[in-house]
């Protein structure tokens, strides 16, 4: 199954181009850093292929069939901020469950402990609440995942943990992964390919 988005296009209503004929694909398995400077559009661009935003021009394709696709997306993607990923009005308990029900040995190995489960988002840290959008995303028909600046925040330990975590699951699952991110080094250590979008973007492709 290949993640593709085709001479992809957009700007915020008759404003200028924030990109233009962006051209990216993702393999199975395939782990991909996609790096640049703050409101180039590298959000917009995961946004559009993880079904959240509609491109100006171009089209987002899974093995050749374009969207959008009904019942349970293959694409999902973890955001930066994850307190804004949730129902202040939830117990991470139903909040973990939306797409699907995790077991306790799957919520152990990203880290979340039992306890943590009858709580509110507000009773969390940022790294506690973003293992649960992690678990979240993971579910069973998840094949590609996108992670936007996901640990950018959080202490360094915890990023290791998280990423040691998330890349074990994606291998042993193949998923492909999307890594946005200011760390160049978290790139060049966790992903097969990096793309620079000051070199591929501008003024016009993102290519493999």
């Amino acid at each position: 199954m290949l993640l593709e988005g085709k001479n992809l296009s957009y700007r915020y209503g008759r404003g200028p181009w924030l990109f233009r004929r962006v051209n990216l694909t993702i393999a199975p398995g395939e782990f991909v850093g996609l790096v640049g400077p703050s409101g180039c559009g590298k959000t917009t661009l995961g946004r559009i292929l993880a079904g959240y935003e509609t491109p100006c021009e171009g089209s987002v394709s899974l093995d050749g069939r374009a969207y959008p696709l009904s019942g349970y997306h293959p694409v999902q993607m973890v955001f930066q901020h994850p307190e804004k990923s949730v129902n202040p009005r939830w117990r991470m308990s139903r909040i973990v469950s939306e797409g699907w029900r995790p077991d306790p040995a799957f919520l152990q190995r990203l880290g979340i402990m039992e306890e943590w489960m009858e709580r509110w988002p507000g009773e969390l840290s940022g790294g506690e609440l973003q293992r649960f959008c992690i678990a979240r995303a993971l579910g069973p028909r998840t094949r590609f995942l996108i992670a936007d600046e996901m640990t950018a925040m959080l202490d360094a330990v915890t990023q290791a943990q998280i990423w040691h975590a998330v890349s074990g699951i994606a291998r042993e699952r193949k998923l492909g992964l999307l890594v946005i991110s200011h760390d160049r080094h978290l790139i060049r250590r966790l992903c097969d390919r990096i793309i620079s979008w000051e070199d591929h973007v501008m003024p016009s492709t993102l290519q493999r």
